[in-house]
């Protein structure tokens, strides 16, 4: 890609990428480095459609935003675990259902296809269906249903995977799923 291209793509979509990624993350910091992060993938690995170069740039923005939070959050849960371990505040029995039960759910989502992922993401992060559609590339009266049916993909993984979890802890009672 030639420098006055990308200075043109940049100077045009700079202002889109970061305003998503600030409403994704709510930190202007953070905002500004992914979004430089968003165009050095531009730069260095262009998509070879460039037809929908905004939708390509805010679905890789989402990429590094849910990336971003996820190692953020294993920070604070790491932090947070060390405080109350520390401090004696949380029984160790309740941090380790705690860890199971975020294990389940991480372990679900990495189950679900990756439209559907997405999807359920930034629906509980509170982005409309046409936002959605235009990250995940589809018709904005798709989402609905795609959404329906991720939620119950992931209802039915969560089920297996807890009667699985009760039957080995003991925890509640057992539905015998294995």
């Amino acid at each position: 890609m030639k420098s006055a291209e990308f200075e043109a793509l940049f100077q045009s979509y700079y202002p889109l990428v970061y305003r998503r990624l600030y409403y994704l993350l709510g930190e202007r910091a953070a905002a500004e480095d992914l979004t430089q992060e968003a165009f050095l993938r531009l730069y260095r690995q262009p998509p070879r459609d460039k037809s929908n170069l905004s939708g390509w740039l805010l679905r890789v923005a989402a990429n590094l935003a849910y990336n971003y939070l996820r190692g953020e959050e294993r920070r604070r849960r790491r932090e947070e675990g060390q405080y109350r371990e520390g401090t004696g505040v949380i029984p160790l029995e309740e941090a380790v259902i705690r860890s199971q039960e975020a294990q389940q759910v991480h372990q679900c989502l990495a189950k679900l296809a990756p439209r559907d992922r997405i999807c359920l993401l930034l629906k509980n992060a509170g982005h409309s269906y046409a936002e959605i559609a235009a990250v995940i590339q589809v018709d904005k009266n798709s989402v609905g249903t795609i959404l329906a049916r991720a939620r119950r993909h992931f209802a039915e993984l969560y089920s297996q995977m807890e009667g699985r979890y009760d039957h080995v802890s003991g925890r509640g009672s057992s539905s015998g799923i294995s």
